[in-house]
């Protein structure tokens, strides 16, 4: 076992609790004032952990190049819910200049504090079709971070050992079957289980893996699913299976397991085969094992039955909003932030190489893609095989506090699979009807 592994299980073990807390906490050094020794201050409220010591090198970089700018960062995410958090930083009277926005209902519900965007140039350079969600009689408010994908993360080395064709696993029947064998061959494979379901996790049960199932009731399209006065849950049983095949071969118990211990501790240290997840990942597990990260793990779809099963979830996870409440000066330097950081070339090799981002803008060369996952991934999305990401188009808190608590009281043996499905839909036309 290399060392950088053994001081990982040392590190977990010793400080489990306080390492996972770390993770997601919040790092503020922001201030109420629009100057700071004659510097206009912006101060950024972002949810994204994983790339969360590059954005702060990048602000050092653009503080160099624009000495009179200030740009103050506040991480909160992961684990923790960001939007509750988001709530309670305006509550508190000190507004961020730039926060995240995720779709259409964050737009509906913080559209009074977003500034119009469109003059910017990071929208002229946004892909086409990323900026749907977020449009609002034609104005944009929101400008994406970038592109996610995400499914079954394997580990090649247990695969090819096992005799497994990651790419001839294109239905579920014989995904359910590559299970099975992995099962019977876990201890030979060094396994302790072939997944790590996170049950604990609302956002990997109630958000990613419920889109897979819901999207197609909606075309794929998220101002579709936004607009549904009701859910008919057409694919339930086919996520039944995936939620059972999951929990049936996973380590227990699922609804405790949470996401430091799903990536970190099982999927990277290779006690499990897979884990349902995206390219965000790659920094974790590169920092348990880069070897492994850069040569040993690959992604596959997660098969839905009766629709597709040869297609990764792809979308874009959130939205950079300006408010519009902070003086011009503040407005002004937040959006030249924004297009410096995705159309100067300073900030193009940051989100490709730093970042590790799948751009979701025009001008980039995306051979420099330089994770495994996010260069599969792509190749997924220029081959067309995708599947739309719709949950940011869910009833506000509906896929956490509904859903995902509901498939943990399942997964506990709370509840029944109709109980879940009938209380969600109950409460997807409830939201709705008011």
């Amino acid at each position: 076992m290399k060392l950088k592994k053994l001081t990982s299980l040392f590190l977990t073990g010793l400080l489990s609790i306080s390492l996972f807390a770390g993770c997601n906490s919040s790092t503020n050094t922001s201030t109420d004032s629009a100057t700071d020794e004659n510097k206009t201050v912006v101060d950024i409220f972002q949810f994204k952990v994983e790339f969360k010591d590059q954005f702060e090198a990048l602000a050092k970089e653009y503080e160099k190049e624009h000495d009179g700018v200030k740009i103050n960062i506040t991480t909160v995410g992961g684990g923790d819910d960001y939007g509750a958090a988001l709530r309670s930083k305006f509550a508190s009277g000190n507004e961020p200049a730039i926060f995240n926005v995720g779709g259409p209902q964050d737009v509906k519900d913080w559209q009074s504090k977003l500034t119009d965007l469109s003059d910017t140039n990071a929208s002229t350079a946004a892909l086409p079709g990323t900026l749907k969600s977020v449009t609002r009689e034609g104005k944009v408010l929101g400008l994406p971070f970038n592109q996610e994908g995400y499914g079954f993360i394997y580990n090649k080395a247990v695969f090819e050992k096992a005799g497994i064709d990651p790419k001839s696993l294109d239905s579920y029947a014989k995904f359910e079957e590559a299970v099975k064998m992995l099962d019977s061959k876990k201890e030979d494979l060094g396994l302790k289980s072939v997944f790590a379901f996170a049950g604990k996790e609302t956002w990997v049960t109630g958000l990613h893996l419920s889109n897979l199932f819901i999207s197609p009731e909606f075309d794929e399209d998220i101002n579709k699913t936004f607009d549904a006065k009701t859910l008919d849950f057409k694919y339930s049983q086919a996520m039944k299976k995936i939620v059972d095949l999951q929990n049936k071969y996973s380590v227990q118990p699922t609804i405790s397991l949470d996401y430091s211990q799903q990536v970190e501790e099982l999927f990277s240290m290779g006690k499990v085969a897979m884990i349902k997840q995206g390219n965000w990942v790659y920094g974790s597990i590169a920092g348990i094992d880069q070897e492994f990260a850069d040569n040993n793990i690959g992604i596959i779809p997660v098969p839905v039955d009766g629709y597709k099963s040869d297609s990764i979830a792809v979308g874009i996870p959130m939205y950079w909003a300006v408010n519009n409440t902070k003086d011009d000066a503040v407005i002004k330097a937040s959006k030249e932030f924004i297009d410096w950081m995705y159309t100067s070339e300073t900030g193009k090799e940051y989100v490709l190489t730093k970042f590790k981002f799948i751009p979701a803008y025009d001008g980039y060369d995306t051979s420099k893609l330089s994770d495994p996952l996010s260069k599969e991934i792509y190749e997924y999305t220029s081959n067309g095989k995708t599947i739309g990401w719709v949950f940011m188009g869910y009833p506000s808190g509906w896929g956490m506090n509904n859903l995902g608590a509901n498939l943990q009281k399942y997964l506990g043996g709370n509840a029944s699979w109709e109980e879940v499905i009938n209380t969600a839909k109950d409460a997807w036309s409830e939201e709705r009807a008011e």
